[in-house]
Formats: structure tokens, C-alpha cells, sequence
């Protein structure tokens, strides 16, 4: 048996087929994951991820202590409620994880991934013993993701005046407290939405509002599919502790001004840069039957070989996509090794869908 979320019975009650991830009891879908994927691309969907792992970042060092730990900088976050996504590196450059630091009015909120939890929290404390700083991992807290073009305005009707008007006010990429809850207008599906962080007791009587307002409830399966479409990494797949913000298309969260500021992994990867970057992160898109997966072959002519990372049927697009590691100098056209045969694909920026919108 694995870890349960305090959301786990209602799940049972609604009907999931539950899996396990990243050693959680968590539910797959409700029936039909295609369905689910295109209610939150078309209205919206709540999804349970207090699987999630919150730690809070306060004390004197607070700021000093996240710009050593941090490939972005959270000088950048100029007020209170600003979020910032970054990865975590180690000293070779490559990412303990990647996550979402909120400034907030006691110091810092740090959202990291579920099945990395125990090695973060290792890390962070490892990290901060010669810093004037506070952890505290927030499990009193359950997380829901609402998703989708309507997901803000149905949540609103939801919830106190307060929280209605703040959720109305909230700019992408900002989260504020309202009372004991902390909502967010961040999410992992490419459409717009709400984090919203609760007391765990209160988060049946809310997950039960919300369905009864007619918001579906959503499983991991098409969180995966929503998020690929997106063109977002899934930690574990498109980048781990081997692989540096550089080839993992995350050079944009890398932070190099000031040009003083030591965060851990910097020099490993001025190194790799020096020396050249030999690989990147592109989408690829299937244009006749069959479906990409994770570690199949990627050949580019007259180049070299790579490997897909994640890859499914997207069903927004009606076709299968995939992220891959390929070689730098990949251009427009590659081969994908399906069942022992070679299957063309046409190669694209990492983002296939946003907003409701093919990009491709």
C-alpha cells in the first residue's frame, strides 16, 4: 500500500482506477483519460496533487541560502506573491529537481515533485546548515490543480468572497494567501488555472463543491498527455541528476547575472558550454499511425542518433508526439524506430499545444 492523499476515499467514491506513483496512491482517470484530457483543454478539470511535496523557506539567510541552492535567482521576484520556476542542480550541473518558489510575506514557498521528496528535503537541509533559515515541509496541506479555459471563473463561484476576488485579480504566475489557503494561478497542462493550497481537512468538502459545480475530476493519465502537449518536462523523463538545464530545454530558467552569484551547478555548467552542448530537447511530431514512447530510437540522417524521453498520443492534435534528446545539430527531419521499423517525423519546438491551440 502506498501513500494516500487525504483525498483518497472520495477518489474511490468518484470511481478512479488507482495506480501507484512515485509510491502514491493516486487515481489513473475516472473512466476515460481521453475524455478527462479534453474537458480540461475545453472547460476545465480539478486534479488531486498533494501527492506534491510544499516546504516553507523562512529566516534571515532565506533569500541568500535560495540563490546558492537556485539555477534561477529569486532576486527576480520583485513582491510578495511573484513564482518563479527554477531547477535544483548538483554540483555536476545536472537537476535534483525542478520546481516553483513563491516570495511570500514570511519568506519563501517551494512546490518540488513527489517522487523526489526525500532526496530534496536531504538536499535542502544539507544545504543550509551554515544558513540562518527555517524548513518546514507543509504536510498539513492538501493541493488541488484546477485546469482549463474556465477554471477560474467556476472556481470563484466556489469559494468565499475573498478568495473569489483574488482568484479574479491573480496575474499568471503569481500566488497569494487568502487566510490558511495559498492560491496560485500556475499549472502543468498549458492552459490557464489555479494551484490552490489548503488545510487538509477542509479538502473533501472542497474537491466535493467543486465537483457538485459540475467540474470533473481528473486523473495523472491525462495530466501526463495535457502537460506533454505543452511541451513541459516531466522530472524523471525529460531530465534527471545525468542531464543539465542546458540540453533539457531549460537554459531560460538558468539565472548568469550577477555574474557574482556562485548557485551550485554554475561552473559545471560554464563548462559545458565552453566545450560546446552536444544535445538539445526538440518535439516530434508522427504524421502516419503508430505511437512514440519513451526510450525508442531517434536516427537524424547524416548526424547521429538520440532518444525519445516522453512520448504518447496527443489527443488534441489526433496524433502521437514526443519529446526527444537528439544531437544539436538536428534540424527539421528524423527517423523513429517503432516495432523494428523506421517511421518518419517531423521535428518542432517543444510546445505542440497552448491555450487550446495547436502550435505545430
Amino acid at each position: 500500500m502506498g501513500q494516500r492523499t487525504p483525498l483518497y476515499d472520495m477518489h474511490l467514491a468518484l470511481g478512479a482506477k488507482m495506480v501507484d506513483f512515485g509510491g502514491w496512491d493516486m487515481p489513473l482517470h475516472y473512466g476515460s483519460q481521453v475524455d478527462e484530457h479534453h474537458q480540461v483543454r475545453g472547460d476545465c478539470g480539478v486534479f488531486d496533487v498533494s501527492h506534491m511535496t510544499v516546504i516553507d523557506v523562512s529566516g534571515a539567510q532565506a533569500k541568500t541560502y535560495l540563490q546558492l541552492l537556485l539555477a534561477n535567482d529569486v532576486e527576480r521576484l520583485s513582491e510578495v506573491g511573484k513564482a518563479l520556476y527554477s531547477a535544483m542542480l548538483n554540483e555536476q550541473g545536472g537537476v535534483i529537481d525542478d520546481l516553483i518558489v513563491y516570495l511570500t510575506d514570511f519568506g519563501y514557498r517551494l512546490v518540488v515533485n513527489a517522487a523526489t521528496r526525500d532526496k530534496d528535503l536531504a538536499w535542502l537541509h544539507l544545504q543550509s546548515m551554515d544558513f540562518d533559515v527555517q524548513l518546514k515541509q507543509r504536510s498539513d496541506l492538501a493541493m488541488l490543480a484546477i485546469q482549463g479555459p474556465q477554471a477560474r471563473q467556476k472556481t470563484a463561484e466556489q469559494v468565499r468572497q475573498s478568495a473569489a476576488q483574488l482568484i479574479h485579480n491573480l496575474k499568471p504566475f503569481e500566488g497569494q494567501a487568502d487566510g490558511e489557503w495559498f492560491i496560485a494561478r500556475t499549472g502543468y497542462t498549458g492552459e490557464d488555472g489555479l494551484e490552490i493550497m489548503l488545510p487538509a481537512n477542509e479538502a473533501v468538502e472542497f474537491l466535493n463543491d467543486l465537483v457538485g459545480a459540475g467540474i470533473s475530476p481528473i486523473g495523472l493519465g491525462a495530466r501526463d498527455t495535457l502537460r506533454l502537449e505543452a511541451g513541459m518536462n516531466l522530472y524523471g523523463q525529460d531530465m534527471d541528476e545525468s542531464v543539465t538545464p542546458l540540453v533539457a530545454n531549460m537554459a531560460w530558467t538558468v539565472a548568469w547575472e550577477p555574474a557574482a552569484r556562485q548557485f551550485i551547478g554554475r561552473n559545471a555548467l560554464h563548462q559545458q558550454q565552453a566545450a560546446g552542448v552536444q544535445s538539445k530537447l526538440v518535439g516530434l511530431v508522427l504524421e502516419e499511425r503508430g505511437v512514440l514512447r519513451a526510450h525508442q530510437v531517434v536516427r537524424v540522417e547524416g548526424i547521429g542518433e538520440g532518444e525519445i524521453t516522453s512520448g504518447s498520443f496527443a489527443p488534441t492534435l489526433g496524433k502521437s508526439i514526443a519529446l526527444a534528446r537528439v544531437p544539436s545539430a538536428t534540424s527539421e527531419r528524423a527517423e523513429v524506430e517503432i516495432r523494428g521499423k523506421w517511421y518518419p517525423v517531423r521535428v518542432v519546438k517543444p510546445t505542440f499545444v497552448r491555450n487550446g491551440k495547436a502550435l505545430i
